[in-house]
């Protein structure tokens, strides 16, 4: 110990260290430099093969969509079965799909349904839904409930506990879209608060599916957490669902929280005139 503390006093040490610092330096603002030159010639690199992945799966879709071909007949194409293989070229044909998803109904929506179950593209989904990033979780949970995939239902449902408000607003919205006013009761018994921002985005959640069945949203008001009991009026009062009137009458009567109290007579008012 001696020794060191006379090493520190002599000074002996400052000029290698200097000199060890300076070289430390360098290096790291070279690799910096390497890594920030990769990613930059990787997105350029990405997006030129984007745009001839685009013109690929424009003629690949249209065969589809329009000319009945499904993905076994596709699959025979040595070029797109290569291209399958491909794991940046699966992410363009989801994002693709989804968009003509949003565009199509009917019979046409039904053949990307298929599509996307037949090419694997909903193994590929699922997989993400493992993953440990929640923005990669978000993108899962979208592609699956774009498809209404239900039996993803249970695994989406679970990450409405997450401590991610963004993975959690997207897992109870998805759920909404694909069970309807089942998600109801997972509501119910919902423990974790819920914040303003979450219950407006489950409000516009129900009022962009038009979920027409809202049979046991009344449930909500019966639950022992007073965010989910709050979410429930918000409800009643945003969806305009005067045949709930007396369980929002029972809840104003019985509950002694003075704000539930307040803010179903604000719904009885709203629904009453």
């Amino acid at each position: 110990m001696e020794k060191l503390w006379n090493l520190y006093k002599s000074d002996d040490w400052v000029h290698p260290f200097l000199i060890v610092s300076i070289y430390i330096f360098i290096a790291a603002s070279f690799i910096l430099y390497l890594l920030i030159i990769a990613s930059r010639n990787k997105k350029i690199r990405q997006t030129k093969l984007k745009i001839e992945y685009d013109v690929l799966i424009d003629t690949l879709m249209s065969s589809v969509i329009f000319e009945d071909s499904s993905f076994t007949i596709v699959s025979e194409n040595q070029k797109f079965k290569k291209l399958f293989e491909n794991t940046y070229f699966r992410e363009v044909l989801t994002e693709s799909i989804i968009n003509l998803h949003k565009n199509y109904e009917g019979v046409y929506a039904q053949k990307i349904e298929q599509f996307y179950k037949d090419s694997g593209l909903i193994n590929d989904s699922f997989k993400k839904l493992r993953s440990l990033k929640w923005e990669v979780k978000c993108k899962a949970i979208s592609e699956l409930a774009e498809f209404k995939i239900t039996e993803a239902f249970t695994d989406i449902i679970s990450l409405s506990n997450a401590r991610n408000k963004t993975l959690k607003v997207t897992a109870i919205s998805a759920a909404i879209k694909l069970a309807g006013a089942e998600s109801i009761k997972y509501l119910t018994s919902y423990t974790d608060s819920i914040d303003d921002w979450t219950q407006l985005n489950i409000i516009g959640a129900f009022k962009k599916h038009d979920i027409g069945d809202t049979k046991g949203v009344e449930f909500l008001l019966e639950s022992e957490n007073t965010t989910v009991v709050a979410l429930g009026l918000k409800l009643i009062k945003e969806l305009k669902l005067t045949q709930k009137v007396p369980f929002v009458e029972q809840l104003a009567n019985k509950t002694p929280n003075l704000m539930l109290q307040n803010e179903a007579q604000s719904v009885l008012q709203t629904l009453t005139v």
